[in-house]
């Protein structure tokens, strides 16, 4: 017997042909019939549905929710406006991200979507640190993504209301109470929606049979996600890595950075303020590799064809269907960091020249 977990719409992939594999503890589907290419190509054309149930839902409550919060993240959460959203990252000591997360300001309570791979851990340190921490165990987690998400959505469930990029709201619907934000992990225009366990997958087939949507499995989400130049925990951040590393300076607000109103006051603080305002040793950057074959995670990268010493890796790459290219991201020292500086990749013991490009390889398509 496998000790996979499985989510509430497992039997719907299995009925709809997807190939099924282990990724964080669940059995998840990486592709369809319709294949990776082509899930991704309609994704960016039309919508893609995936399900994203393994990530972990939990609600804060409490008064000082938002202040123990901020004791946890470098982000602004008391000045989140209610019915917002947005992107954050817990941290230790030394400055690294423990995971990034979503957090949400729904009133009287927040609302975390942390990652699969790392929901306990994130649910301990939560527990330890606050009070009124609580996992939501009987919704599902879908994400529906692309440029024909809203008239889809709208199809299924009348009422939802206008939403822009980062927008949160609760809706009433035939398949229940259904938790909306207006994000993903594509770079496309879409949405986030939480619904209850047992109307899971009406919901997901009532999606699945409009003639926009089709279901759209982990092979695609990282080859879409890495398009955006989205990071994935694990690969491109981790414990070991800074924000400022990771090219993340944007998502701390200037309320906690030097000078702010609760500057510091987060784990790793010291290092990551000292960071903004004098540098870190390494940038996360994107990379277009010369030729059609791309450079996958752990390549070292090179100042030349001749250098004895790598001056970084690569964290993650693929070949982009929509950029038509091989792309990569990856750690170099900051002399090397500016776009458009020629490095090399050892792919299989040769040096392939390399070019860094500003990120996203893909441009965002976001309901601004």
């Amino acid at each position: 017997m496998s000790d996979l977990l499985r989510t509430p719409l497992y039997d719907v992939h299995v009925e709809l042909g997807a190939k099924m594999v282990p990724f964080a503890g669940y059995d998840m589907p990486v592709q369809y019939p319709l294949g990776v290419m082509k899930e991704h190509l309609h994704c960016r054309a039309a919508a893609g549905l995936f399900d994203v149930s393994h990530m972990g839902q939990v609600i804060l409550r409490g008064a000082d929710a938002a202040v123990q919060l901020e004791a946890l993240i470098p982000q602004n959460v008391l000045g989140l406006a209610e019915g917002r959203q947005r992107y954050g990252f817990f941290t230790n000591e030394e400055g690294g991200i423990l995971d990034d997360l979503m957090f949400a300001n729904r009133g009287d309570h927040l609302l975390l979507v942390v990652n699969a791979a790392n929901k306990a851990a994130d649910i301990a340190h939560l527990k330890a640190h606050m009070d009124g921490v609580e996992e939501i165990t009987d919704r599902a987690l879908l994400a529906l993504q692309g440029p024909a998400s809203e008239d889809a959505l709208k199809s299924v469930v009348p009422a939802l209301p206008d939403m822009k990029f980062m927008d949160v709201a609760v809706v009433d619907s035939a398949y229940g109470e259904l938790w909306v934000s207006r994000s993903g992990y594509t770079g496309e225009d879409g949405y986030e929606i939480s619904v209850p366990e047992a109307t899971a997958t009406d919901f997901a087939k009532a999606l699945i049979a409009l003639e926009a949507v089709e279901p759209i499995g982990l092979g695609a989400r990282d080859s879409l996600r890495l398009e955006a130049g989205l990071c994935l925990h694990g690969n491109d951040i981790d414990p070991t890595t800074t924000p400022v590393e990771g090219n993340l300076i944007w998502a701390i607000q200037k309320s906690r950075r030097t000078g702010g109103e609760r500057a510091g006051g987060f784990p790793g603080a010291e290092v990551i303020l000292d960071q903004l305002d004098n540098g870190a040793p390494k940038k996360r950057v994107g990379l277009q590799p010369e030729g059609r074959a791309p450079m996958r995670a752990l390549t070292m990268i090179y100042a030349s064809e001749e250098a004895a010493d790598p001056i970084g890796e690569v964290t993650s790459g693929a070949f982009g269907p929509t950029l038509n290219a091989p792309m990569s991201m990856a750690y170099v020292t900051t002399e090397f960091a500016a776009s458009g500086t020629r490095l090399f990749g050892d792919v299989r013991g040769k040096r392939m020249p390399v070019q860094v490009v500003d990120l996203p390889f893909v441009p965002n398509n976001f309901k601004r």
